[in-house]
């Protein structure tokens, strides 16, 4: 079974346009209405794949009570935390050539009382639990170390954990030692306060934060590929795209497909851009499911391309 924790949930709609035209009245041709937030996807990308998982996450008012009836229709485990506040409603607009511009609203302030039941909700659930997947940003009221805390509690009762977050969080996290976190390349950038053009720059960047306390590093270089350092060595990945649609949650998706996948080696990062690759090709944000991967089209390698220039250079 795979955990996840999402402190800051949403409502989410995605409308699929031709194009963002400022003060014009555009028509949609497409409309979608998911459950939202990083660990979400990452739920709902493992059942897509047919593996069980329980999602913990905060939820009040009506978009908290859809968001949790949308997950459950989706054969998704639900272990809620009653808010007071109302569930933030996220709003993304898919242009046809691929652009995506996403509105979110920063979400219910947590009391004490609901930030230590949060706590208590993952460690109850966390008892048969493979992986705990602790994704996105932290809900107005907790702590920049809150996820440290999780994860320190996750290794006290014997479970691994995987870390999808940035900033501050990320860094206060690293020194309880994740067992994998997965960044993308502006958050590795961030993490080691410098830009990245190269894939050897996100290959040192990775490096750094493994010696920062990581035990495995995935790191998303958007349409360039993947990587994976660990202690066995350091793999690349990339696949062949024929068409984006949207790319609402294939973060998710991949890092989904790395758990499932065991979250480690060059065959759970292969599931990784397979989940990924897939998930940029469905309409707003559609998890695969085992159909709609092509494992053909993923090329995984132990020479990484160092030189390689960085189509989306991180400044």
């Amino acid at each position: 079974m795979i955990l996840t924790v999402t402190p800051n949930p949403s409502l989410d709609r995605t409308y699929e346009i031709p194009a963002l035209e400022r003060g014009e009245v555009i028509r949609a041709g497409g409309e979608r209405m998911d459950p939202g937030g990083k660990g979400v996807n990452v739920s709902r990308a493992v059942a897509a794949a047919g593996r069980r998982t329980v999602a913990v996450l905060p939820l009040g008012g009506a978009p908290g009570a859809l968001v949790a009836e949308l997950l459950d229709a989706q054969g998704i485990e639900v272990a809620p935390v009653p808010v007071a506040g109302a569930t933030r409603s996220n709003i993304a607009l898919a242009e046809s050539d691929g652009v995506l511009t996403k509105i979110n609203a920063p979400g219910p302030l947590l009391s004490r009382a609901e930030q230590e039941l949060l706590l208590e909700t993952v460690r109850g659930q966390s008892r048969d639990a493979d992986w705990i997947a602790c994704c996105g940003s932290l809900a107005r009221g907790l702590a920049p170390s809150w996820y440290a805390d999780v994860v320190a509690r996750a290794h006290a009762g014997g479970a691994r954990i995987a870390l999808d977050t940035s900033g501050r969080a990320l860094l206060e996290a690293l020194r309880e030692r994740p067992d994998v976190v997965k960044p993308n390349a502006e958050e590795l950038a961030e993490a080691v306060g410098r830009p990245l053009a190269t894939v050897g720059d996100a290959l040192k960047a990775a490096e750094e934060l493994r010696a920062m306390g990581a035990r495995a590093v995935l790191a998303s270089l958007g349409a360039d590929g993947q990587l994976l350092v660990e202690d066995a060595g350091a793999w690349f990945a990339s696949a062949r795209v024929e068409t984006v649609r949207s790319n609402v949650g294939a973060g998710d998706s991949s890092l989904a497909g790395f758990l499932v996948a065991g979250g480690s080696g060059p065959q759970a990062l292969a599931s990784a851009v397979a989940h990924g690759a897939a998930a940029v090709q469905l309409p707003g944000s559609v998890m695969p499911t085992p159909a709609d991967l092509d494992p053909t089209a993923v090329t995984v390698t132990d020479l990484v391309p160092v030189d390689r220039e960085l189509t989306e250079p991180v400044s």
